[in-house]
């Protein structure tokens, strides 16, 4: 519990936060193939260039953790767990198979080109699951810094404005039918807003798939981040393994939120609100990562983490279309 000293202390950090987010939050309405979180994370890192004052500190780190973790709380609201039913079994299987793909690519990737464990687990999991949403929720369970986060949402961002443009014109040019293209572009594609847009792009049907698809995907986000937890207490070299400090305890509420939803309980203009709230939250915590991060660190790295997440999207995009070949979707 904070004593009201450490309370005042946020007030500087959040305060400028809440600022960025806002206009991070125009932006990415006014630009959704961008979207906020990424306007929020620029704009961060612009601010950071001219302000790097310790009294942002305490507020910007709460930020970046704790409004984190609340988002991802909030994002269950939008999740409804029949719909989990309603993609059909044959989705689910494609969905096991691109996301095996996705984290034996990132591993591999890792490997080869010794990119830190932290950076290429968060960019294996935003690819295979849903894109900052799932970097957000991953990246307390395993300790990830400012600068890590912020390679990985931005080569994220890269592949989801990649994939708007590319998707459709493929799936055009392979003849795919609604079924096939909605859940490939609903196992394939990163973000939930490109999702939407390559899969509306295409046609009604087969947004409507992708969207489903996509959902249930986000739904992986729950086992990830228990597994990731658990190997990340064990390989910290504790002899005292504790399940309950390990535990990523902040999952639960997602779990409970997207149940509320689903029962009822909550009603769909309240699930709506807290939606909403949830992703802005994302944007602050990504405004936050921005300003404690430093534009030459995160230019250390060079192309490493663009090679890498390009490798893992391949990959994913391949499976997909080959899985479902073999099931007869396409």
């Amino acid at each position: 519990m904070k004593n009201p000293t450490q309370w005042k202390a946020l007030i500087p950090g959040l305060s400028l936060t809440i600022i960025l987010a806002a206009l991070a939050w125009f932006c990415g309405h006014r630009v959704p193939i961008v979207g906020a979180p990424v306007f929020g994370i620029l704009f961060g890192m612009l601010v950071a260039l001219f302000v790097n004052s310790p009294a942002l500190r305490e507020g910007t780190r709460f930020a970046s953790k704790r409004l984190l973790q609340l988002s991802v709380v909030l994002l269950g609201f939008e999740m409804n767990m029949r719909n989990v039913l309603a993609v059909g079994s044959e989705s689910l299987v494609v969905m096991a198979f691109t996301l095996t793909a996705a984290f034996l690519s990132a591993w591999a990737m890792q490997r080869v080109l010794r990119l830190d464990s932290v950076t290429a687990t968060l960019i294996g999991v935003g690819t295979a699951i849903c894109g900052g949403s799932a970097i957000a929720a991953t990246a307390p369970v395993i300790g990830a810094k400012e600068d890590e986060i912020a390679h990985s949402i931005s080569t994220i961002f890269l592949f989801n404005i990649a994939a708007v443009f590319i998707f459709p014109a493929l799936g055009h040019l392979m003849n795919m039918g609604d079924q096939g293209f909605g859940v490939w572009a609903g196992t394939a594609v990163n973000d939930t807003s490109s999702v939407l847009a390559a899969g509306y792009a295409y046609s009604d049907a087969a947004g409507k798939l992708a969207t489903i698809v996509k959902l249930t995907r986000t739904l992986m986000i729950v086992p990830i981040t228990f597994v990731l937890a658990l190997y990340t207490a064990r390989t910290e070299g504790s002899s005292h393994f504790s399940f309950s400090k390990a535990f990523p305890w902040f999952v639960l509420g997602f779990v409970a939120a997207s149940l509320l939803h689903t029962s009822g309980i909550v009603s769909p203009e309240i699930s709506r609100s807290l939606t909403v709230s949830g992703k802005f939250l994302i944007v602050a915590a990504m405004a936050a990562i921005g300003l404690n991060t430093h534009i030459g660190k995160l230019l250390a790295n060079g192309l490493k983490p663009i090679l890498m997440g390009l490798v893992c999207w391949i990959s994913l995009a391949a499976t997909s279309l080959v899985v479902q070949y073999f099931l007869g979707l396409l």
